[in-house]
C-alpha cells in the first residue's frame, strides 16, 4: 500500500517530520512515543500504510510478524526482557493515529488488566 500523505506515521517514515528513530527494517521503523508512559515507550509501524493491525495482518503478514521481531529487538537493545506489546485497532480502542503501530512498554510495573 502507498503512503498517505495526511498520515502522521507515513510523515514519519518518509523523514517529512521528525522523529526519535530507534530501530529500522526494510519493512519497518520504531521510534519514541511523544506521550510515552513508561521509561521505554516505542511505537513500531510498517513503512507501508495500513490503517489497524487486522488490515495489515490480512494485507503483509510477513510485515505483521516484523513488528513483533522489531519490537523484541528495541526491547533488548533497551536491556529490556519483559515488556508489555499492544495494538490499539480503532477509535473504540484508543487509536488516534490511523496507521498501524506496535505500542512497546517496558520499565514500570504493568498492572492488569490495563487501561
Amino acid at each position: 500500500m502507498a503512503a498517505m500523505d495526511d498520515c502522521l506515521f507515513c510523515r514519519i517514515v518518509a523523514g517529512d517530520v521528525p522523529g526519535e528513530i530507534v530501530h529500522t527494517t526494510e519493512r519497518t521503523v520504531a521510534f519514541r512515543d511523544i506521550n510515552g508512559q513508561a521509561p521505554l515507550h516505542v511505537l513500531v509501524v510498517p513503512r507501508d500504510h495500513y490503517a489497524n493491525a487486522a488490515e495489515l495482518a490480512t494485507g503483509d503478514p510477513e510485515t505483521s510478524a516484523e513488528l513483533v521481531r522489531s519490537a523484541h529487538a528495541v526491547a533488548a537493545a533497551d536491556g529490556y526482557d519483559d515488556y508489555r506489546l499492544v495494538f490499539n485497532t480503532g477509535a473504540g480502542a484508543g487509536q488516534r493515529v490511523f496507521h498501524t503501530h506496535l505500542h512497546v512498554i517496558a520499565g514500570r510495573e504493568l498492572s492488569w488488566p490495563p487501561g
